[in-house]
């Protein structure tokens, strides 16, 4: 599906009061960002954002940050925002590969929510649960822990996905291949209404 472009989205997005401009340099200081030791949750791709909204209003004693590559996107999530008076939510603008430009060992939670399955085998190394980024979350967590929540309508990504962390030493916690998720994307709720099952996995170190 092509992604609308939305005229000065850029500056749109700069106005929301949620919006952190200039990531890299709270790298290793998210927590003075959100005036709290609370621990530190992050979403990859969060879209429109109805998922991690959802998420900070029923856990206030939990820091969030939507991490989002097209601002375009972002618009959504910020008209959203302008509504509600979250403090413990907070979103970036940056490409998941620039991820250790922005964190040090400070998230307590990755979730990778309806990633692009990037279908064709040459293009692998895009997927979010490729060797790569695997290596590159390793960085981020908390003293070296990890915990990742992955959901996906695409059962190949799915399949692959579960593979990619077993190879790289990952502990597997929860499958569920059809998922009903309290908290739920904007994706989610269009596929579940479609009668598509939603994959779901959890995993550790």
């Amino acid at each position: 599906m092509r992604l609308k472009k939305i005229k000065d989205s850029d500056k749109i997005v700069r106005e929301c009061k949620n919006f952190i401009d200039n990531t890299e340099k709270h790298k290793n200081n998210w927590n003075k960002v959100f005036n709290n030791t609370n621990p530190i949750e992050i979403e990859i791709g969060m879209g429109k954002g109805d998922f991690l909204i959802s998420k900070a209003l029923n856990n206030p004693n939990i820091n969030y940050i939507g991490i989002e590559k097209y601002d375009s996107v972002l618009v959504y999530a910020k008209r959203k925002l302008d509504e509600l008076n979250l403090e413990n939510l907070r979103i970036i603008n940056i490409d998941a590969s620039n991820l250790l430009d922005v964190f040090g060992k400070e998230i307590s939670k990755i979730y990778l929510n309806f990633s692009d399955p990037w279908p064709k085998k040459r293009h692998a190394k895009r997927r979010l649960t490729y060797e790569t980024f695997l290596n590159i979350y390793d960085q981020v967590f908390v003293k070296d822990s990890v915990n990742i929540e992955m959901k996906t309508d695409n059962d190949d990504l799915f399949e692959y996905s579960l593979e990619s962390f077993k190879e790289h030493g990952y502990k597997i916690n929860t499958i569920d291949r059809n998922i009903d998720d309290v908290y739920k994307t904007e994706y989610e709720k269009k596929f579940i209404s479609r009668g598509k099952n939603i994959n779901f996995v959890s995993i550790n170190k």
